[in-house]
């Protein structure tokens, strides 16, 4: 395997803090691939921009009407409740077209925003 070719594998793959419902978020290496996607969080993907950060939160856009269990709130600017995602969601780091690995700076804020289960 050549380095332009190590390169494109790397470039398919992203770092992503997984959340999942009553635990602790982690961090995985999946593709950055449609179905893969879509395995991750259960079914069709939604994404949701609620930060100001460079990042993110796909989820499974029918998970309230599949009645997968309650994960964490969203809060609005003045710490108000606004919404609650239902089932696992992948918390993503964004560039101007695509979904890309989050950097190690963003992965600790957000494993520390979502740590405890609500």
């Amino acid at each position: 395997m050549d380095e332009k070719e190590v390169s494109e594998m790397q470039e398919e793959m992203m770092t992503v803090l997984v959340v999942e419902p009553m635990k602790a978020p982690y961090v995985k290496i999946i593709p950055n691939e449609l179905e893969d996607l879509q395995q991750a969080v259960g079914g069709d993907i939604e994404m949701t921009y609620p930060f100001e950060d460079e990042v993110g939160i796909l989820l499974n856009g029918n998970g309230k009407f599949e009645g997968l269990p309650l994960n964490r709130a969203l809060y609005d600017d003045r710490g108000q409740v606004y919404d609650a995602i239902a089932g696992t969601f992948l918390v993503v780091g964004l560039t101007e077209d695509d979904f890309t690995s989050l950097t190690p700076e963003q992965i600790e804020k957000f494993k520390e925003k979502y740590q405890s289960p609500e």
